[in-house]
This record gives C-alpha cells, structure tokens and sequence, in this order.
C-alpha cells in the first residue's frame, strides 16, 4: 500500500493559535496529545493549528516537535498567558524562500507601497487614498487609529490622552509591560 504525500493545511484556513500548559505533549499513535496529570488525554489537531504557544509546566517530546515541524505549525515557549515569549521551532527547517520574499517587498519601493496600500485596504476596508507615499499612508493611519482610540476610550469611560514614550525611560516601560 502506498501513501499519498499529504500537504500542509494553509494557514488561512487554520485556526490562528492555541495555549497549552500543565501538561506532557506526545505523539500517540499518530497523533498530537496533551497529557495532564492525572493521565487525561485530549487530542490537538495539530495540522489545523497555525501557531501553538507552550506555557509553564508543558513537557514536549521529540516525537510532538517533529510532528509539529512536518506539518508546519509553529511552536512557541511562552510564560503565563503569552506574556514573554522565550524560544520558538522554525516549521519546515531553515528554508528561507518566504524570508528572502518579505526582503524584497520590503527593500524595493514600489513594491512596498503596493504592500502598505494592500495593508491599509485591509485594515480599513476601503482603499487608501490614490498617488500617496507610505510615510503619507502611514500618518493617514495612525491618525485613524488615533481617533479610534479616542473614540473607544470616550465609549467605555478610559481616560485615554494618547500613547507617551520617554526614550530615555524604554528599558523600564518594557519591564513593567508585562503587568498591565
């Protein structure tokens, strides 16, 4: 009997992430299983699953990484409640096709502003204004955003007067992120 190659579930069909913790992750026959204390087993289906994020007192074997790996979801050791991330798998190896993709639409102009105008489109639902730069996309932006956060904080009753970062004060805003 011959087995059909199976190819990975496209990320935009996959659920975008899970949180696991408290528990032994194994393969058991063929499947990806969070075992908790007490020996109770719940099945992950790991190949519809972008990104797994591993919390405290998560145990994962050889055998869970490699299944991970084979159908490119995503690994990510993280603290209590995602709020530090500490190491993460690369699905797939090191292949860096998509790395050496985003450098290009990155490094090259006009293919840049094809992003930023793609993002914009998707974040507002509506396309950006026409023959404008990405500095120019990028200030209509954060106006937008500015003035959805205003308008959010006036409806739930936050006293909200916009985002302040001192540079000289930045390693210690970090410190605290966390807390809040």
């Amino acid at each position: 009997m011959t087995f059909v190659p199976l190819n990975p579930i496209p990320l935009k069909d996959r659920t975008s992430m899970i949180f696991l913790q408290y528990g032994q992750i194994d393969v058991l026959d063929g499947a990806f299983v969070l075992i908790d204390k007490t020996g109770i087993r719940t099945h992950i289906p790991v190949g519809s699953v972008a990104c797994i994020m591993l919390e405290p007192g998560t145990r994962v074997s050889h055998a869970a990484v490699h299944l991970a790996s084979t159908v490119g979801t995503l690994l990510v050791w993280v603290g209590e409640a995602g709020v530090r991330v500490y190491s993460s798998g690369q699905p797939g190896g090191a292949r860096a096709d998509k790395l050496l993709y985003q450098a290009k639409l990155a490094l090259d102009d006009d293919l840049r502003l094809k992003v930023v105008r793609k993002m914009y489109e998707l974040r507002f639902r509506e396309p950006p204004p026409a023959r404008r730069s990405v500095e120019q996309l990028r200030g209509i932006e954060g106006s937008r955003v500015r003035a959805t956060y205003a308008l959010l904080a006036k409806q739930y009753g936050v006293k909200w007067h916009g985002r302040n970062y001192d540079p000289k004060d930045w390693e210690k805003g970090g410190c605290r992120q966390p807390m809040y």
